[in-house]
């Protein structure tokens, strides 16, 4: 992902902040790194809200821009695995790995995954994506 104004990476800040009663609040925001201009006014965005924009982004383009069929077979496969291994389930000989809605895994990735999960799902989509007055959109 990089800066529609500066053509800069973004980056992620971390905010902690503790208030009097003892309460702690942790904020995670995606902003312009100005690498290319240090005086980029391309701003920051909270994390739930680009994961917000993200998933309506997956929505809106095609399955194969996701280019993420692969990974989830291997990831259908190695439950397949945990199952047999670890829960001592045998699959049914018939049973074939079924077609996975890859926008919904994709979004449950954005959701609910790991940080690698989602730096994943990033790189694998074929289309770059832009940050432009905090708005996420795909590269032309």
């Amino acid at each position: 992902m990089k800066c529609g104004l500066c053509g800069s990476g973004i980056t992620t800040d971390e905010k902690i902040k503790k208030q009097k009663n003892g309460v702690t609040h942790h904020y995670i925001y995606y902003g312009c790194t100005r690498g290319r201009d240090l005086y980029c006014k391309g701003g920051y965005i909270r994390e739930e809200e680009l994961i917000r924009q993200l998933s309506n982004l997956i929505d809106k383009i095609s399955v194969n821009e996701l280019g993420m069929k692969t990974k989830i077979e291997q990831e259908v496969k190695r439950f397949h695995k945990f199952q047999q291994s670890v829960l001592e389930k045998e699959p049914d000989k018939d049973e074939e790995i079924k077609d996975v809605d890859i926008k919904n895994y994709a979004k449950y990735i954005l959701q609910s995954g790991s940080i690698s999960e989602k730096r994943d799902l990033l790189i694998l989509m074929k289309s770059r994506l832009i940050m432009i007055n905090k708005r996420i959109v795909l590269e032309k």
